[in-house]
Order: structure tokens, then sequence, then C-alpha cells
């Protein structure tokens, strides 16, 4: 590896650098008030909701590591949990300067923003979403590893099946590396070595097993659109994930990553990174192409091993003599930012929350007696406090939809949306009305980015959405 020294100066600018992005997450959180996917809000309410019911902690799509961790600063409010995923994020970014001196890196303290300029990690980096939780203990157990502690790094490494089923390729990844490491002499404690790879399963399964009565409540509890061959969410073709890797690894750092990942397969060195990376790449490409276990393709899911495209990267940028000026990394990491702005920004979706606080502000102004609240985005439970146990719940069958809210008790609330709503549920707002629910509000919105405000229908551009209350 490439030898340096760490100084006090080195660590001042990694507090530095850490303290701006501390600065950028907080004004984050509070400009975009919920996230880009729904995941992220469900994810917050099931922490939320898990003191009340424990399901959510031993739950397959719930996320029993995320959950529980999450389930302490949920009671606190949705941005409290933002900030807590800002927390998580810094200190990803912290371990990841320490791995970088434990490889004996040049410059680690870039490491930095060579982690949360990535724009899928800073997209997720104050959302409440699974793949930050995953990024931490990974960075976390690679250190771990390269200290010389093999078996309870295999122990971290089993617990990231708890946080995203990406945690199960990792796993047998790390086995074959634990196999062709191993310093046992002897083959049949060699072979047991890997077993340690699967302490987290056994907690999660013993657990769920006490909780529930059900030995096998792992495998019932199991999403039928997670299944080898769902195709629930589509395909793509086979390097779609080679094409995202601007977002991926940031399209200003594609050169020093192609160049520290040649140089490390060619070394052989940070094999425990550089197999853990490749391993989800090459899953995820797979799993899109073909379609497998609802596989949809997103950038963010190889956020899981951020860390580890940070470290690749400075191995990269050290060989870069152009980039070793101040000018150059200034505006290197200047053009970086404004990428992951745009990318951030552009997320129309992302808009809708500022809708549904319009809707829920005139709510407000004019209450109703709620015994029941049926919605179409988890952000409108959200931001009407809405408990388990009063929510209604839908499915993707339309007709079981519209029999269900024809049964649903007076006072049920229908907080509704023109675009979630009739994709995921298949019902409009015209369908609430024949069913005998009172309009009670309903605006349509043009939403534009706070920082990019484009005229085009693609990225960055205006988002036309509606809000409806529906009352009985």
């Amino acid at each position: 590896m490439i030898q340096s020294l760490t100084p006090s100066s080195e660590n001042r600018t990694t507090f530095a650098w850490l303290a701006v992005f501390g600065l950028i997450g907080v004004v984050l959180v509070i400009l975009y008030a919920d996230a880009d996917q729904q995941d992220a809000g469900y994810h917050y309410l099931f922490a939320r909701w898990s003191w009340s019911e424990p399901y959510y902690l031993i739950g397959v799509w719930t996320r029993p590591l995320f959950t529980l961790i999450y389930s302490i600063p949920a009671q606190f409010g949705y941005r409290a949990a933002k900030l807590f995923t800002l927390l998580i994020s810094l200190i990803t970014a912290w371990q990841s300067v320490g791995l970088a001196r434990r490889l004996q890196l040049d410059n680690p303290a870039l490491t930095v923003p060579l982690l949360l300029l990535q724009p899928a990690c800073f997209l997720l980096f104050t959302e409440t979403q699974t793949e930050s939780i995953f990024a931490l203990l990974l960075v976390v157990a690679i250190r771990v590893y390269y200290s010389g502690r093999s078996r309870l790094a295999m122990i971290l490494i089993s617990m990231l099946a708890l946080a995203r089923p990406e945690g199960f390729f990792i796993g047998v990844a790390w086995g074959v590396l634990v196999l062709q490491t191993s310093k046992e002499t002897r083959a049949w404690r060699r072979l047991l070595e890997p077993l340690w790879l699967a302490t987290g399963v056994v907690v999660w399964w013993i657990a769920a097993a006490i909780l529930t009565g059900d030995p096998l409540w792992i495998v019932h509890d199991w999403p039928a659109d997670w299944l080898p061959m769902s195709g629930a969410n589509g395909n793509g073709p086979l390097l779609w994930y080679f094409a995202l890797l601007p977002l991926i690894v940031g399209p200003v750092f594609l050169p020093q990553f192609f160049l520290g990942l040649t140089r490390l397969i060619r070394s052989g060195e940070f094999l425990a990174g550089v197999i853990s990376f490749v391993t989800l790449f090459v899953a995820h490409s797979l799993m899109f192409w073909r379609g497998w276990f609802g596989a949809a393709g997103y950038p963010r899911y190889l956020v899981c091993v951020a860390p580890v495209t940070a470290i690749i990267s400075l191995v990269g940028w050290n060989e870069l003599k152009i980039l070793r000026g101040r000018t150059a990394r200034l505006l290197t990491f200047g053009i970086a930012l404004l990428v992951c702005l745009y990318y951030v920004d552009g997320f129309r979706f992302t808009r809708d929350s500022r809708a549904i606080d319009d809707a829920a502000a005139w709510l407000d102004l004019n209450p109703v007696p709620i015994s029941r609240l049926v919605y179409s985005q988890a952000y409108m439970c959200i931001r009407l406090s809405c408990s388990n146990a009063d929510r209604g719940r839908l499915t993707a069958n339309r007709e079981h939809n519209l029999e269900a809210l024809k049964t649903m008790p007076g006072g049920t609330l229908l907080f509704w949306d023109a675009e979630v709503g009739p994709k995921w549920y298949g019902l409009a707002a015209d369908d609430f009305e024949a069913l005998g629910y009172r309009k009670l509000f309903s605006k349509t919105y043009r939403l534009e980015g706070y920082v990019f405000r484009l005229p085009w229908r693609h990225h960055g551009g205006p988002r036309i959405q509606a809000m409806h209350l529906y009352y009985r």
C-alpha cells in the first residue's frame, strides 16, 4: 500500500470535512422533509411503532437491525430520525478515514468527500433508508478484519443480513475469503471457521421463533416479490449498473475509481473491500438483468458498499499527480457537490411533502374527528402522527381496496395523491366519491426544485401533483 504519516493537520482536515458535511446535512434535513422514495418513510414508521408492535423487530422487510437501532430516535419524530441518519453517515465517514489510515494510504481525510459526494450516498445520508446502517457496519467490520480480529469481523458481517438482504451475498463472499486466508492447519477447523458468518441470522431466527412460536417465521414472512424468478420490478440490461457508476461513484471520481480498482486487483491488496464491492455489483447486475428477487435496479443499493468505493477512489486519487494541488482539489469537489445537489434537488417525488404539508395545514384549520386514516404516501401518516392501530390497510388489489373502503367506520379520513395512490392501490379521487365519501379538500400543485428550476419533464423539471382529503 501507499504509506504516509497521519499528522495532526490531517486530523484537523478530517474534522473540517466532517463539520462541512454536518452543516450540509442539517440544511438538507430542513429543506427536504421527506425522501425520494416511500421506503424511507415506512422504515421510519416501522421503527416508531416497534415498541407497541414487536413484529417489526423481526420482520424480513422491516429490517430487524435498522428497526431496533432507529426505534429510539424515531420516538422523537421524523426529523430527529433523519438527523440520526446524518450522525450515522458522519460516523461512517470517520470510520472510513480510520480504515484508510489502517491501510496506510496517503490523504486519508479525502475519504470523507470521496464517500459523501457519491451522488447516491449524498441522496441517502439524511434519509431513513437501511443502506446507511449497512455501510457503517461493513466499514467497521473491514477495519476490525485488518486489525487482525477476523472472528469479530465475521460476527459483524453476519449482522449485515439483519440490515438488508445484500448481507447474505456479502456473507458468502467473505466465507470464500476466510477459507482462502485462514491460518488454521487442520482442515476441519478451517472448514468450520466461516460458520461465524451465520451468527446474525441464527440470532434473528431464534428471536423470531421465540416471539412468534413459529420456527419457520422468516420463511413464512419472506415477501412474495422477493422470490427468485418474481420479476416484480421488471428488469434491465446486464450492464445497467455499469451505466449507473456515475451515480454510484460520482462522475468526477470515475477516473480515480477505475485506476484504484485496477491497482488493487493487480496487487491483491484490500481484498476484503474489493470482494465486497465486486460481489454486490455483480449480484445486483445479474438480479436486475434476470428480474430475480424483485431487484429494482436502484443506484442506492450500492450505497451499502460506499465506504469501500471511497477507499478505492482514494487509491486512484493518490496515483494522479494532477489532483495534488489545492486548486485542483477544490474544483473537483466543487463540481462533485453541484452534481450531488442537482441529483437531490431534482427528485420530483421529494417535493410531494410540501403539498402534503399544505393539505395537512388546511386540515389543522378545519379539523374533523378521525377514527381511521387511509393514505397513499407514508409521509401523510407521519405528518398527521397516525398510529399503527388507526391506519386503514390497503393492498395492490383494486377490488379488495374498494370493498375495504366500503366497510370503513364513520370518521374515516382518506388522504390521497394523484400519482402514488392510483399506481400502488388502483384508486383515484373519483372512486371515493362513488363510495360515498365527502370531499373536504382538493388542490393541484406545481412543485419546483429549491436550487434548480428547469423547464423539462426529466430529472429536475417541475412536478405536477394533486392532494385530496375525503371523509365520511
